[in-house]
């Protein structure tokens, strides 16, 4: 539903499965041995816990959900009480971040999250943990929200996605707008303050007078965070083929990018920083846990298709209810891997020079170095710096605010460096 649930561009290998990516499920893998033999001193401190449920499938969504059947609701949150036990030994001894993605998190039942967030909090909970949730704004009520803080849950992620009516009718997202204030204000009455909404645009059929509405719709509710996506046509969705075929259509290049510049700058005037390329906080309130992942640190996970990330091992679990709910111990996997050196660096240029902060180039250079690649990413990122796009400052790369619109073209060109 959100960034929360991480988008990452992991380059997953079958290397340890032995078979081809699709349709392949590890259950024979056995994930227990291969963390006990890499799990670091400094133990994993995150965690990311998948939810499939949902109760439509919005055409824009890839992430694993199906439509919702409440006769599986209390099933499956026995098995993730069970998975998360099972993940305990392998986790710090208490959790910096836990998020809860899904599918829609708060679509489960009061009394299953009642019995389900004493077991997060008896396997990773602390006094400061920042403890996220998404959240549908249909199904935010007073008294999930009781159920939620008490059980520790300090932030919540709201997909508005936008205030327009014709233009959530274009992403088949079923909400009223008006659940969004309602849901932003039952989380701030139950002591939720941690507030962040989610936003697209670019969506087809979108003017910038639109996208300035929704921007000013978002500010006037007072979150804390703000995530604000370019809208993207991903592989086998329904707006995806819809595309295909002619009924939708995309918004011009330069009108994205105008909107692109013009969120940057209205949010900056309101106060709130971009950490992120995507990404907006109030000072103090960048999303801890998303910050993990872009800084290529270690988390588990928990859930159908969820996948973890510890001392360079990578893992998928199988996006398959059943076959979560029919497993034991951690679930079983669809994907599973170690990858090369070269490759994991290529990820942290990718992940890295998304955030404000950039990456260390000195480390960057000494890993490069280990495969002897270090003299031309140098060149390249000199060359990057030459042509305005790439600072160095205080030993970090960053890329510079012009060149942010061809990011993924700047990005793609230092990862090129690391080829063979």
């Amino acid at each position: 539903m959100s960034a929360g649930n991480h988008r990452l561009s992991q380059t997953l290998h079958p290397t340890i499965l032995g078979a081809d990516r699709q349709g392949i499920y590890g259950q024979s893998v056995d994930l227990v041995p291969l963390l006990t033999g890499r799990i670091p001193p400094a133990r994993p401190q995150s965690v990311y816990v998948h939810t499939p449920f949902c109760f439509h499938k919005c055409h824009y969504c890839d992430f694993y959900s199906i439509v919702d059947t409440s006769d599986k609701q209390e099933e499956f949150v026995s098995r993730l009480s069970s998975e998360l036990l099972n993940l305990q030994p392998f986790l710090a001894h208490r959790a910096r971040t836990i998020f809860i993605g899904g599918g829609t998190p708060t679509l489960l039942s009061p009394h299953l999250w009642e019995r389900f967030l004493p077991i997060l909090a008896a396997v990773g909970l602390r006094a400061d943990t920042e403890f996220s949730v998404e959240a549908n704004p249909e199904t935010v009520t007073r008294e999930l929200l009781d159920i939620l803080v008490a059980g520790g849950v300090n932030r919540l992620s709201i997909g508005a996605q936008s205030f327009n009516p014709r233009l959530l009718k274009t992403l088949e997202r079923w909400h009223d707008p008006a659940n969004v204030t309602r849901a932003v204000e039952l989380a701030r009455s139950a002591g939720v303050h941690n507030l962040s909404l989610d936003l697209i645009f670019a969506i087809p059929g979108q003017s910038l007078d639109d996208w300035h509405r929704d921007l000013e719709a978002a500010l006037a509710l007072r979150p804390t965070h703000l995530s604000c996506y370019a809208l993207t046509f991903e592989p086998n969705t329904p707006l995806a083929v819809r595309l295909s075929t002619g009924q939708v259509r995309r918004l011009d290049e330069d009108l994205e990018a105008e909107m692109f510049l013009v969120t940057r700058e209205r949010l900056r005037t309101a106060g709130y920083k971009a950490y992120e390329i995507s990404n907006f906080a109030k000072p103090g309130y960048e999303c801890h846990h998303n910050l993990a992942y872009w800084r290529n640190e270690d988390w588990l996970t928990a859930g159908p298709s969820a996948s973890g990330h510890v001392a360079g091992l990578r893992w998928k679990n199988a996006p398959h209810l059943g076959r979560y709910l029919a497993s034991q111990g951690l679930a079983p996997l669809s994907e599973c891997d170690v990858p090369k050196p070269a490759t994991r660096l290529a990820e942290r240029l990718m992940m890295g020079l998304r955030l404000s902060e950039g990456i260390d180039s000195a480390s960057v250079l000494a890993d490069a170095e280990l495969f002897g690649k270090a003299e031309v990413i140098s060149a390249t990122a000199l060359e990057c710096e030459r042509a305005g796009h790439l600072h160095t400052e205080n030993g970090r790369w960053t890329l510079s605010e012009a060149s942010l619109l061809i990011a993924d073209t700047i990005i793609g060109g230092l990862m090129r460096a690391l080829d063979p």
